[in-house]
């Protein structure tokens, strides 16, 4: 499966990466506080181990400011990568793009389609969301939980207080 979501932005291309530099460390203002935090076993960079809720993965590759990859760790309901970048599409315009190229295993293979790929979805929007209010000051298009996003946090509450184990 591939996921892509992807927002245009009016900022430069360096805004969202000095944003993208701050991914799970101190002044985070990418990842969203309502979603399960991401854990890193040490500063943003290749070789790092963590992830988020019970998805474990490690950074396989970081470009300071204009890229990071995570590839899914062995075991791991997915197996695949997930990464985070931006490229300038004029001096103050610029793209941030998240794609998940994965194969779900086991219970994943019907946790995907019914639940995970819509809270994943979300999740990414409020990311994005983020990073255009951080550079900007404003989200022109604010994303919205559907229903059954709404519904499905509902049911499956997420902690937000507690490190992923």
């Amino acid at each position: 499966m591939i996921n892509l979501q992807r927002r245009i932005i009016h900022a430069p291309v360096t805004a969202l990466g000095s944003l993208l530099e701050r991914l799970a460390g101190p002044g985070d203002l990418l990842w969203p506080v309502d979603w399960e935090p991401l854990r890193l076993d040490r500063p943003l960079s290749a070789g790092a181990t963590g992830g988020h809720g019970t998805l474990r993965y490690t950074v396989t590759s970081y470009q300071p400011g204009l890229r990071v990859r995570f590839e899914f760790a062995a075991g791991s309901p997915l197996e695949g990568f997930h990464e985070l970048w931006v490229r300038a599409l004029a001096p103050d315009r610029a793209e941030m793009v998240h794609i998940l190229v994965a194969r779900p295993r086991g219970a994943m293979l019907l946790f995907w389609p019914l639940a995970a790929r819509w809270t994943h979805q979300a999740l990414v929007a409020d990311l994005l969301d983020n990073a255009e209010r951080a550079v900007t000051g404003r989200v022109r298009h604010p994303a919205r939980w559907s229903p059954w996003v709404r519904l499905l946090r509902a049911v499956i509450p997420v902690p937000l207080a507690e490190p992923a184990p």
